[in-house]
């Protein structure tokens, strides 16, 4: 067999043509892959959508009967509290012999120190819905109202010791940035 003139064997052309055909199939093959993936993506977010509206339709629910409920507790709670301290001033009065007035005196302080009790507890864990760890974290990457206080990110200072500075700092005033605009104390 002789070889053809410009020098390349025959074996050589087939394999070219073999490269290029799986070129074309290797691209063909990625474009699918990609297609697969983004249908895979766009399915998955209708199916996350789905999932947040329901779960919103279902707090929705959740919080209008919570509401009706804690009502309920609410008037039959204050109706027990006031039956029973009917019963602790009628004993007071029948089984020591107290008058009716140190009897109701006595109930009464009871109940204010429980409802004082009940309101520091209140004010303590109304601290938490300020989100305080969270606004530090925001501020140390520069966003919201207390960035222009808060350590850099880069930095290996604490954002807590920072912000207890600002506090110590500002010593009960409340800051004000740019305009005069009120910053809520971290």
């Amino acid at each position: 067999m002789t070889p053809p003139a410009d020098g390349s064997v025959d074996g050589d052309r087939d394999d070219g043509r073999d490269s290029l055909h799986g070129i074309e199939a290797s691209l063909k093959e990625l474009g699918a892959s990609g297609r697969a993936t983004w249908n895979a993506g766009r399915d998955a977010g209708k199916a996350f959508r789905i999932l947040l509206s329901a779960d919103i339709s279902l707090a929705r629910s959740a919080l209008g009967r919570t509401l009706a409920f804690t009502g309920v507790a609410i008037a039959f709670g204050a109706s027990a509290w006031l039956l029973l301290m009917a019963a602790l001033i009628a004993a007071l009065s029948l089984s020591l012999g107290w008058p009716w007035a140190l009897s109701l005196l006595v109930t009464g302080v009871l109940s204010l120190a429980i409802a004082g009790f009940g309101g520091w507890s209140a004010v303590r864990y109304f601290e938490h819905t300020r989100l305080q760890a969270t606004r530090r974290q925001l501020a140390r990457l520069g966003i919201g109202e207390l960035a222009t206080y808060m350590p850099d990110p880069s930095s290996g200072a604490s954002t807590r010791e920072a912000a207890d500075r600002v506090a110590d700092a500002v010593d009960g005033q409340s800051l004000k940035k740019g305009l005069g605009v009120r910053v809520t104390p971290p």
